[in-house]
């Protein structure tokens, strides 16, 4: 299958909480009730009363790239800032690079420096609000808001929120309920599974490569790097 025709195409993910498959579309569907069952069954498990509280279902996806998309469910009191983390470490971090929200017309900046990671150096632009507010206070349902990451070869990402729910929050404030599987891309020159990918070719939708036909690639194999399931595959030194 082709590049254009698998991005045509609905994507399939697996439910992180009961293992199933379904499609982009039903997953928001599934997902609604099978948090509901998985709490019933924590419920009547656990010694104790899990701790509850107002949890965000977002659904995160390539903002050019919708055939990459996770499902999250994300702590109302978390800071902002837990979110840029949990984006940085699942989908995006290679470099410590620059990041920002949009958010009802707002701009919340941070960088890899501000987490403990090694840090580009630069300040946060002045005139951005900081990360560092719940999201209680800045998300409702059904809004639309965005994610970049990197503003040299930038990495953008689209976030909804599905809903705002009582449920049971676990260790971590944000946990990620559901992910797209790997998209099928096809080596342009013969067709096998592709591997590696060209980072010179890639803004072209080009240079997807199977093992045997990296080698031969005009731009040389220190170009290309591995396929991953992200939407920053092929960009900067992601490597997933």
């Amino acid at each position: 299958m082709s590049r254009e025709k698998e991005e045509k195409s609905e994507s399939n993910g697996v439910c992180g909480l009961c293992g199933k498959t379904f499609g982009k579309r039903a997953m928001t569907k599934h997902l609604t009730a099978c948090v509901k069952e998985k709490a019933s069954d924590e419920t009547s498990s656990s010694k104790q009363k899990p701790k509850s509280g107002k949890l965000f279902h977002i659904v995160v996806e390539g903002r050019y790239q919708p055939e990459y998309w996770i499902h999250i469910a994300a702590s109302a009191q978390a800071k902002l800032e837990k979110l840029d983390i949990f984006l940085r470490h699942f989908w995006v971090e290679c470099c410590s690079h620059l990041s920002a929200f949009t958010i009802d017309g707002v701009t919340y900046s941070g960088s890899g420096a501000t987490y403990g990671v090694l840090g580009s150096g630069f300040e946060d632009d002045m005139d951005d609000e900081s990360m560092d507010v719940s999201l209680h206070k800045i998300l409702v349902p059904k809004m639309k808001f965005y994610y970049e990451y990197d503003f040299g070869t930038t990495t953008e990402l689209s976030l909804k929120v599905v809903s705002e729910y009582e449920g049971f929050i676990g260790k971590k404030d944000i946990q990620l309920l559901a992910r797209n599987e790997p998209p099928d891309i096809r080596c342009d020159s013969c067709g096998k599974p592709a591997t590696e990918v060209c980072s010179n070719c890639v803004y072209g939708g080009e240079g997807w490569l199977c093992d045997e036909c990296v080698s031969k690639h005009e731009c040389g194999e220190e170009m290309c790097l591995p396929v991953v399931n992200s939407p920053r595959v092929g960009m900067c030194g992601y490597t997933g």
